[in-house]
């Protein structure tokens, strides 16, 4: 939701609860509805022969059934209660997981960039639940030292979307490619074609390389948007250091402890990231917002009425 809470656009309280809700739906048929497919190699991987339809907690029958109604009540209530757009985005992505991200786990290592689309796809679903629009009509470039922005030009740049996007899609191959070499063996045993399986050396190297992309995607792509001020520009800096450090460390090491290191950073690094962008959240005053300070018109009414 973090990406409702930076919008300029306002939302409600309904529209909020509905859109985390209706998503939280489709992950969940989509995630079913993989482990439906899976059930003969997640038996093969001690990190997924405990799921409920591994040890049989549950049948495939109850499991489909529970797949179709979560599919069909997650857009439903998306589109009803939020917005077509929104609704589209949880079917496409039920769609891609379910569906292209799991034929691929198999057949090649393309998996995971499909995987990664269908992280970055729930920020733009929280974008478009406020009512944005993902191709805006135009492109507003706000440079550092700019004068004051309106809601509007932010609204109306696909950059904003973009930057959303990105920041999920790039995260996910420091997070996943570390875990995946931990796991390499297991993903190995039941055939999957993981980067981690056929390449561990690639697997660093793509990891690091995301882990890099993430630092001109906060401290460049963001305030160029308009979504935040340029402040977090240098705030992002920190995280964005640490993260590219361990991930250099991954590959030139290429051992479990380094792996361990890049994916434990990673389970932090959105929290920090995202309560950054709130912090420096353009247009947001957060003196004012508790109390700290007065608006510079209500500061000259007082001194008018004191006179």
């Amino acid at each position: 939701m973090s990406s409702v809470a930076i919008s300029p656009l306002p939302t409600t309280l309904p529209i909020l609860l509905s859109t985390a809700l209706g998503t939280a739906l489709c992950s969940a048929a989509a995630n079913t509805l993989n482990q439906l497919q899976e059930i003969p190699f997640d038996a093969q991987m001690a990190r997924t022969r405990m799921r409920p339809l591994v040890r049989r907690a549950i049948s495939p029958l109850h499991a489909a059934g529970f797949a179709a109604a979560t599919g069909i009540a997650g857009p439903a209530l998306l589109f009803t209660a939020v917005n077509p757009a929104t609704a589209l985005l949880g079917v496409a992505n039920i769609a891609l997981y379910a569906g292209a991200y799991t034929w691929l786990k198999r057949r090649g290592t393309i998996n995971t960039w499909v995987g990664a689309v269908v992280g970055g796809i729930p920020p733009l679903m929280g974008w478009t639940a406020c009512g944005a629009p993902l191709l805006p009509a135009s492109l507003h470039l706000h440079l550092p030292f700019a004068a004051a922005i309106s809601d509007i030009s932010v609204i109306d740049n696909p950059l904003a979307p973009f930057a959303l996007f990105m920041l999920l899609f790039s995260w996910q191959f420091p997070h996943f490619n570390s875990l995946s070499h931990i796991v390499r063996g297991s993903y190995a045993q039941a055939g999957y074609r993981m980067l981690s399986v056929i390449s561990p050396r690639q697997n660093a190297l793509v990891a690091l390389r995301h882990a890099a992309l993430l630092a001109p995607v906060c401290s460049i792509l963001f305030p160029l948007s308009g979504l935040t001020t340029w402040t977090f520009a240098l705030t992002a800096l920190g995280p964005n250091a640490i993260c590219i450090r361990s991930a250099w460390r991954f590959w030139r090491s290429k051992s479990e402890k380094d792996a361990r290191t890049v994916f434990q950073h990673s389970l932090w690094y959105l929290p920090v990231i995202m309560g950054l962008m709130m912090v420096h959240k353009q247009g947001v005053d957060w003196a004012q917002w508790a109390g700290i300070t007065q608006k510079e018109e209500e500061g000259e009414k007082l001194e008018s009425e004191t006179a």
